[in-house]
Parts: C-alpha cells; sequence; structure tokens
C-alpha cells in the first residue's frame, strides 16, 4: 500500500462526506460510513505534514436542478441547512479545514469540488501543487474533482481505499479511467 507524503506543496481533498452519501441517508453508498476512520488517519497525516485539508459537499437550494423532480439523475439529497448536508459526525474535520460548497445554484450541477468555487486559485495561491483526492463517491463527485484537478495542472493521487463507488462494478473501469488521465492511483 502506496503512503501519500504530505507537505506544505499538498492539500488532501476530502469530498463530499456527507450525511447523506452515508448509510441510512437519502443517496447512500455502500461502505461510506465505514471510510470515516481512514479519512480521520488520513487527515492527521496531513495535517503532520504540513499540508492543507479541504472538505467539499454539496450544498443544494431546494429545488436543485439534480433532483429527480426536476429531471435530474439523483433523488432530493444534500439540501442546505439540513441534517443530511452536514458532513458525517464522526468525520474529523480541523477547525482551520477550508471547506468548499458546490451545486449551490438551482439550475447548475456541479461535480466536481473545482467547479465554479475557485478552489484551483486558492491552492495554486497557497502553494500546492499536489493534491490527494477521498471521499464519496469514487465514480461520480470524486472522480470529477480528481480529473478536474489534474486538469488544472496539479499532481493527483487517487486514495482508493478511501473512496467507495455508487455502483460496486465501477470501481476497477474507475480507477483505469483515472490512470489513463495520468492520476496515480494509491491502494
Amino acid at each position: 500500500m502506496t503512503r501519500m507524503e504530505y507537505g506544505p506543496d499538498t492539500a488532501l481533498l476530502v469530498v463530499d462526506m456527507q450525511n447523506d452519501f452515508c448509510e441510512g441517508g437519502a443517496l447512500a453508498i455502500p461502505g461510506g460510513a465505514a471510510l470515516v476512520p481512514g479519512i480521520n488517519a488520513e487527515i492527521e497525516a496531513a495535517r503532520r505534514g504540513g499540508a492543507l485539508v479541504v472538505a467539499s459537499r454539496d450544498w443544494h437550494p431546494i429545488d436543485h436542478a439534480s433532483f429527480d423532480h426536476r429531471g435530474g439523475p439523483w433523488p432530493v439529497h444534500c439540501v442546505q441547512d439540513t441534517p443530511g448536508a452536514a458532513f458525517h459526525p464522526q468525520l474529523a474535520l480541523p477547525g482551520d479545514a477550508i471547506r468548499v460548497s458546490k451545486a449551490t445554484a438551482f439550475d447548475i450541477d456541479a461535480y466536481s469540488a473545482f467547479d465554479g468555487t475557485g478552489l484551483a486559485g486558492y491552492l495554486r495561491g497557497r502553494g500546492v501543487k499536489r493534491v490527494a483526492v477521498c471521499g464519496l463517491a469514487m465514480d461520480v463527485c470524486v472522480k470529477a474533482t480528481a480529473l478536474e484537478a489534474c486538469r488544472e495542472g496539479f499532481g493527483v493521487t487517487l486514495l482508493a481505499r478511501l473512496t467507495e463507488p455508487v455502483e460496486s462494478d465501477a470501481r476497477q473501469g474507475c480507477q483505469r479511467e483515472l490512470q489513463d488521465a495520468g492520476i496515480e492511483v494509491s491502494q
């Protein structure tokens, strides 16, 4: 198992570790909650190395375009200021973690933590050159975030052991797609 080396020029991106994506949530990913202890350990490692910790979240308005009743592909989930939109209660986000809200407009969906958030410029301004990505879901928002980080010129490592896909049979194909894009996949 490869370990990520953290330093001041790296960032850990924890993607969408929210209640609605964990067991019991509106759009639960099997095994989602089980990732929390490993992600907490990774947060600690990042902090020890002087890396930036960033946590993204879906932060949808009540009648968001991605919801199935509006013609979107998903059930209602991660509505602003609801318990489902909150980060998992055991996720140990430090007080100085950067929290990034995405998909906040009624009519536009966003899967990547970089989409419409200004995150790339912020990271560059902080001297970040490499990012490690984990969280939920591997085949949706984690993949979109990793690909966008790569397009933005960052070195990217997917922490595969700390992510789960919506569809369990999507794991291998998703990892291949990310590797083909130049992203390191760490087991």
